[in-house]
């Protein structure tokens, strides 16, 4: 089964969903792409998914356009706030689902309090992500 995260700059949220999908299942065929990818994964995205046991240092962003011509069984949007639009995938897709999270890198505040929304977001990415799994996938394999 293949899926696809996107989201706008694959530097946050989309790798996180990512990681812990795969976590669940190895038999998944999961990746993540931003429509405008940020140059790198952000710091604190690094920092807080290391925090729970995943290593991000080594992942690269990605853009959506080297998976166009690919099928996937779904297609995963994870954008959050009202401010953001949600990316939009002209590939081909049998499903597509909107999981949406606030985007912890737009956070202003102290260094504790950033840490604490994307640590925040995090958790909230791995629940809705496990959720998904038992609900959606778990009764298709």
């Amino acid at each position: 089964m293949k899926i696809l995260i996107l989201c706008t700059g694959n530097s946050c949220r989309s790798q996180m969903a990512e990681m812990f999908l795969k976590s669940l299942d190895n038999r998944l065929n999961v990746v993540s792409a931003g429509t405008n990818p940020s140059p790198n994964i952000h710091l604190k995205t690094i920092l807080v998914m290391k925090e729970i046991g995943f290593d991000l240092s080594n992942s690269q962003t990605k853009s959506v356009n080297v998976f166009l011509k690919e099928n996937f069984d779904y297609l995963i949007t994870v954008c959050g706030g009202a401010k953001e639009n949600c990316p939009v995938f002209n590939g081909n897709v049998k499903q597509t689902l909107h999981i949406g999270f606030d985007d912890p890198a737009e956070v202003k505040g102290t260094e504790d309090y950033i840490i604490s929304e994307f640590k925040r977001v995090r958790n909230e990415i791995k629940i809705k992500i496990t959720e998904f799994y038992k609900q959606e996938i778990m009764l298709k394999l």
